[in-house]
């Protein structure tokens, strides 16, 4: 399994690349900056399932860091006065720091389902839900950029599953863990999931995201009445 320090050259390293990538495209330096900040940063997400040591705490460290960054200009959207988005972004902070970083330690297994493509596709629509700005090509500039990061960590530990001794590959019993669709524990499956299909249909009614696909905010059912109504005059 690779380490900490080969998990952050490479997201690192992939996102200079990135950020590289994206001021070509025509992006300001700041964005592309930033864009390739949090692909390095999130190579260490993955990780939030490990036991303990450096990973798990740098993996929480940098969580808890850009989480609230990426929430500034969702809170500029709404509206909040500088000193709100100082309070929100503390508790923010806290909640991540103390909160989601205790439920990992107590329910998560390291090579879990955290550890596979599904959580990397919720990793970015936490990521897409959490920043909010007029350019949507700026928001899916970012969110793509923690789906590389987090790739980058579980492809790694694949490529580290194999050895070649002797003229010949070895797989580790490690092989498959990372890269995966599901887990053997359908409990985690379930959820897993359930999560990734709740993040899905808050992704479909974001305003920014339908604007985008030449919808109105309102034309998108939001409650369950609505999607009843809509359904039945489709069908």
């Amino acid at each position: 399994m690779a380490d900490f320090h080969t998990h952050i050259s490479v997201s690192t390293a992939a996102g200079v690349l990135y950020g590289i990538g994206g001021f070509q495209a025509g992006l300001s330096w700041e964005s592309s900056a930033i864009g390739g900040a949090f692909c390095s940063v999130s190579g260490m997400l993955p990780d939030l399932d490990s036991n303990s040591g450096i990973p798990l705490r740098e993996a929480v460290a940098f969580s808890s860091a850009f989480v609230p960054m990426l929430m500034v200009d969702r809170l500029q959207h709404m509206g909040c006065s500088h000193e709100m988005m100082l309070i929100v972004t503390i508790g923010v902070y806290f909640f991540l720091r103390f909160g989601i970083a205790e439920v990992f330690r107590r329910y998560s297994v390291h090579r879990g389902m955290w550890h596979s493509i599904p959580a990397g596709i919720t990793a970015c629509l936490f990521a897409f839900l959490a920043c909010s700005c007029e350019d949507m090509n700026l928001r899916l500039f970012k969110t793509i950029a923690i789906f590389i990061g987090f790739m980058s960590h579980i492809l790694l530990d694949e490529i580290w599953s194999v050895e070649f001794r002797r003229g010949r590959y070895i797989f580790k019993s490690s092989f498959g863990t990372a890269l995966k669709f599901w887990s053997q524990n359908r409990t985690a499956n379930i959820f897993s999931y359930s999560l990734l299909a709740l993040l899905c249909f808050l992704a479909y009614q974001d305003e920014g995201l339908m604007k985008r696909f030449g919808y109105r905010a309102e034309d998108v059912p939001h409650t369950a009445v609505e999607w009843v109504e809509m359904l039945r005059s489709r069908w």
